[in-house]
């Protein structure tokens, strides 16, 4: 469970240094979590209370059996969220989504991907749940401290859901959530169909910023082209001349291949923390 104080107005976020949380996590059984929800239904300035992402066929098994998903394989299994008034800064899923709200209404305001630059986002590396959120507050956005705020809402969609309803949220779409009553319950679908070595690009994200941004322009504008042609193959297989079965990242690579080529990158990068090499 994540609480954050009543002074944040719910927002779950940084502190105003971005150097941690205004929320700590703390260990609670959901009988507890739900008793002090309860308590606090009336209070006008409550602390911000969610259970996040809960395994539901950890917590209620026989929530499979009277609640199926026609729609998914048997193996996607939902995951349970609960909270009372609270904001969920927008950031996106490496999965596609199906939401469903049980109790209370959630406010959902959905932008397409290519408004990156337009919300502003915040670190990549300590963010709340994995992936970075943007800096402004979708409530009370701040447009003369960031002024393309106002182009993504041009692109934005915004929806109330109420109890029954549901909503799709393809990959790598951005998403804010507000949940807008004293008990807000949704149950929801994360999968990906990708083979798990593609499920963590935001690590090469990561990687290619620390080692591409202190460049000089002009070769950055090189690498561009680089990963333009070998990683996006923006020009078609960039691999087609030569000859099938060679064991390389251009390749076609196996599970134990592509374990290769993280352990290749995982030594000489090792072999570069701390010596300032280039």
């Amino acid at each position: 469970m994540v609480i954050s104080p009543p002074e944040t107005g719910g927002r779950f976020f940084y502190t105003d240094d971005y150097q941690s949380f205004n929320f700590e996590s703390k260990d609670m059984t959901i009988r507890t979590a739900l008793g002090i929800l309860a308590s606090l239904a009336e209070d006008p300035r409550p602390p911000a209370i969610a259970l996040q992402a809960m395994n539901i066929p950890d917590i209620m098994p026989s929530f499979l059996e009277d609640n199926t998903m026609p729609l998914l394989d048997s193996d996607v299994a939902p995951r349970m969220w609960m909270s009372n008034r609270s904001m969920i800064a927008t950031h996106f899923d490496n999965n596609y989504n199906i939401a469903g709200v049980v109790s209370g209404s959630r406010r959902f305001t959905v932008f397409p991907p290519e408004q990156l630059t337009n919300l502003y986002l915040g670190p990549l590396m300590r963010t709340p749940g994995g992936t970075p959120i943007s800096a402004v507050d979708l409530r009370e956005p701040d447009f003369k401290k960031f002024p393309r705020f106002r182009q993504a809402l041009e692109s934005a969609q915004e929806a109330v859901l109420e109890p029954g309803d549901a909503i799709y949220i393809p990959i790598l779409w951005w998403h804010g959530v507000e949940s807008l009553d004293p008990l807000n319950i949704l149950v929801n679908y994360w999968w990906n169909d990708t083979l798990p070595a593609h499920h963590k690009p935001i690590l090469a994200l990561i990687h290619s910023v620390a080692l591409m941004s202190g460049l000089p322009a002009e070769q950055r504008e090189v690498w561009r082209a680089f990963f333009d042609y070998f990683a996006f193959q923006a020009e078609g297989d960039p691999a087609a001349h030569l000859p099938s079965g060679l064991r390389d990242v251009l390749g076609d690579l196996s599970s134990a291949d592509r374990d290769q080529v993280l352990l290749f990158v995982a030594e000489r990068l090792k072999s570069l923390i701390g010596s300032g090499a280039g």
